[in-house]
């Protein structure tokens, strides 16, 4: 087995390495869509999962990361990340099969404890492959190729979690359909195909070739590297942004799902379409926000798609008013809509900006620190979320508008915040606090919103332009009426000026 670093990577090893990354990309993915997100939600709520369990499901995971510090200590004694990353996947990665013979093994009430144990422990094992995959990845990937290879990346992997997340949502549906009874059983076959689609990707891991971890003049201490991202004042306001911005998100992102099935009591499949759009508008954006991203830098893009996310989330406060109405379902299309597309800039540019600003000889260090900080915020964030939901249930801060006549007494909700709409809103404030963070991150290449909006507007219009020349499209545009009607009015207006300047000549 070759685990040997190279001094150096010749180019086409380089490329053959990315399309390795690629492939691991998709496999990963189909692994987390079948294993996670909704279908993980909605098993712990089967197994008879609380809120404030709900959030600690989600606050395990960047918890477990925690572990990244001996992981990083692990990393710099070894010297050899792609084995360390082999290992740690094919192991974390197993525990999906466990977590699918839960319902086979222990009662509801055990099942539960057996699945936060089995996601922290995995998690728990997955800081080792961060550790050790992102600064992998640091020297691997060209700097002037971020945008672009992780753009395409993400595009691949989330067009494939498109059809998979649907087709894995009909049959869950048909599944309860066909088996009332057993529809844990259900989500065990999902947990197990993830499983084998994650050993793949490990596969995928172990042919990536790795360069060489680039030596110090001097060995430092372990807790000297640590502190070395925290003296670098530009890299300790990239962590100040990032781990605010992962608290906001983590307040709020996790209990969409518990919100649309508890609170409007959708049912999944329509829960997986609104997730679907989401996902379709990140990948539709997504090739667009590397290439602005490669052309300007990651801080504009996430300058623009930071507060596009953040009044996403504020939206979710006017779902109900104070119960679901003609404009709920509407406006959940275009949260998730705007979602998506913010979602794509964000994380596309997030990891990239981190890769982008940790020095070379130093990254596995910097890295891992930005990620313990993201992890310590995004592991509280659901926990106080889900506590939160309990403790305002069944409270209400409503405002009303009225309207009085002698014969009519009319009453409007402009506002009212139940349960989860109270920390939506705490999300939003915290968010536009992690937006003035970001401000104070200098990155070269940075520019005006404006400039960035006027950019975007112009790749969707040369998207628009290149699509508009398939088929004859184009020719048939010619044709339509619309098309002759303004050639009419625009020769008149020729016509009609030739004969003004005639008079004018002529007088």
């Amino acid at each position: 087995m070759n685990f040997v670093p190279k001094d150096a990577l010749t180019e086409e090893e380089v490329d053959q390495g990315l399309r390795w990354v690629t492939k691991d990309g998709l496999a990963s993915q189909a692994m987390v869509t079948l294993t996670g997100g909704v279908f993980l939600v909605g098993f712990a709520l089967k197994l008879g999962a609380p809120n404030y369990v709900i959030g600690l499901l989600a606050a395990l995971p960047p918890l477990a990361d925690l572990l990244q510090l001996p992981a990083i200590l692990l990393v710099e004694r070894v010297r050899n990340r792609k084995l360390i990353s082999v290992f740690s996947a094919a192991l974390a990665r197993s525990f999906w099969l466990l977590i699918a013979l839960i319902p086979f093994l222990f009662s509801a009430k055990l099942g539960l404890v057996a699945l936060l144990i089995a996601v922290f422990v995995r998690y728990a094992i997955v800081s080792f492959v961060s550790v050790g995959w992102n600064s992998w990845m640091r020297d691997l990937v060209p700097q002037g190729k971020l945008g672009t290879f992780f753009s395409r990346r993400m595009t691949l992997t989330t067009a494939l979690a498109l059809p998979l997340s649907l087709g894995a949502a009909f049959y869950l549906d048909k599944w309860k359909l066909a088996f009332p009874e057993r529809e844990l059983e259900g989500y065990s076959l999902l947990f197990a195909l993830g499983f084998l689609a994650g050993i793949i990707g490990v596969y995928f891991i172990y042919r990536t070739p790795e360069q060489r971890m680039e030596i110090k003049g001097e060995k430092e201490k372990f807790f000297s590297l640590l502190l070395e991202p925290f003296r670098d004042v530009n890299f300790r306001n990239l962590m100040a942004f990032s781990s605010s911005w992962s608290f906001a998100v983590s307040l709020a992102a996790p209990f969409f799902t518990v919100y649309m099935l508890k609170r409007l009591e959708f049912g999944m499949p329509f829960v997986i379409l609104l997730s679907a759009i989401s996902q379709l508008m990140h990948i539709v954006f997504l090739r667009v926000w590397g290439r602005l991203a490669d052309r300007f830098n990651n801080k504009s893009v996430l300058a623009v798609c930071g507060p596009v996310f953040i009044l996403s989330i504020l939206g979710w406060t006017f779902t109900t008013l104070p119960e679901e109405y003609s404009l709920t379902v509407p406006l959940l299309f275009l949260l998730h809509i705007l979602m998506g597309i913010s979602m794509a800039g964000v994380n596309l540019t997030l990891g990239n900006i981190g890769f982008k600003l940790a020095p070379r000889e130093g990254a596995t260090a910097y890295l891992a620190t930005r990620n313990i900080m993201n992890s310590i915020a995004a592991g509280v964030g659901p926990i106080l979320g889900g506590f939160a939901a309990d403790f305002f249930a069944g409270k209400e801060l409503s405002m009303l508008m009225r309207w009085t006549t002698p014969t009519r007494d009319v009453t409007f909700h402009t506002l009212s915040l139940q349960k989860w709409d109270f920390f939506f809103v705490l999300a939003f404030i915290i968010g536009l606090y992690s937006i003035h963070r970001l401000a104070l991150v200098k990155e070269e290449g940075s520019v005006k919103k404006g400039i960035l909006v006027q950019e975007l507007f112009s790749e969707l219009k040369r998207d628009m332009h290149s699509f508009s020349t398939i088929g004859g499209t184009r020719y048939i545009n010619q044709l339509l009426p619309w098309h002759s009607m303004r050639n009419f009015v625009v020769n008149l207006k020729a016509v009609n000026d030739r004969r003004s300047n005639f008079d004018r000549e002529s007088s």
